[in-house]
């Protein structure tokens, strides 16, 4: 059985020190051979520099996956420079660094985790930014296609969307192909883990591991001011000494590599 450990959304530094405190236990409890993480809002918030992914590293996690914002710190190119780099973002995005899929071997397989974002509410946003988002059903044919020859026995995706249509018509459209698919970028775990008749294990949302008592991450304040006197002030994501940890576990066939077991993993910790 392959079994694969997969946090949300880690939000700064208080997700950062909460999955750092976890992982251990985890480990200990699932021995899971994988350990993915998505990381667009590691640095404060926002984005992702090599400091905040190597407290990860050195915690566990082997794959980190990125999002919208994943470009947001300058520091985050040195990253994708790196070789071997463990860092992959949004395959569909239209920018020159990194890559959107990642090959490796792990416990004697051979795992092609793929990341993407979606278009719906998403696209208009980057746009403004010069950033263009290509279908995403369409590049996950093309990066399923493109590895055909090296055939992968596990494809992880995330998929990092705004809209839950989005999210559950890629379940589909994956069915039969891939092993696991999880949702990012919403900050809020669903209630829909499951398998579907073709053995994708998949999940809207995963959720993310951050500061409780905030609003997604974000100072509750700051968001309440936002929604009662339309505010303009900035985001601020604090530093607490409690932590909500969402995660998804998931098992896979070692014969047939479809999923068999998926669970989300719901904790508050202190930090």
């Amino acid at each position: 059985m392959f079994k694969v450990l997969i946090f949300g959304d880690v939000v700064g530094k208080t997700g950062r020190q909460a999955v750092a405190k976890i992982l251990p236990k985890l480990k200990k409890q699932l021995h899971p051979h994988l350990i993915i993480a998505n990381v667009e809002n590691l640095a404060h918030g926002t984005g992702v520099t090599p400091k905040t992914l190597t407290t990860l590293e050195e915690a566990g996690v082997q794959v980190f996956t990125g999002g919208d914002h994943i470009f947001a710190k300058p520091d985050a190119a040195k990253i994708f420079e790196l070789e071997n780099s463990p860092l992959i973002r949004p395959a569909n995005m239209s920018v020159p660094m990194g890559r959107g899929e990642k090959m490796l071997t792990v416990a004697k397989k051979r795992v092609l985790v793929i990341n993407l974002l979606g278009r719906v509410f998403l696209g208009d946003k980057l746009n403004e930014k010069g950033i263009e988002i290509a279908n995403p059903f369409k590049t996950v044919d093309e990066i399923l296609k493109k590895y055909q020859d090296q055939k992968p026995q596990v494809v992880i995706v995330d998929f990092h969307t705004e809209a839950t249509s989005e999210q559950v018509a890629m379940g589909y459209h994956l069915d039969g192909r891939a092993s696991v698919l999880f949702g990012t970028h919403t900050h809020i775990p669903t209630a829909d883990a499951q398998i579907l008749k073709k053995g994708l294990g998949c999940i809207t949302d995963v959720g993310m591991t951050g500061a409780k008592d905030t609003v997604l991450g974000v100072d509750k304040n700051i968001i309440l001011k936002r929604f009662l006197e339309e505010d303009k002030e900035s985001f601020d994501w604090p530093e607490l000494d409690e932590a909500v940890v969402n995660a998804l576990y998931v098992e896979i066939n070692d014969r047939t590599n479809k999923a068999t077991k998926i669970k989300l993993i719901q904790k508050t910790i202190k930090i």
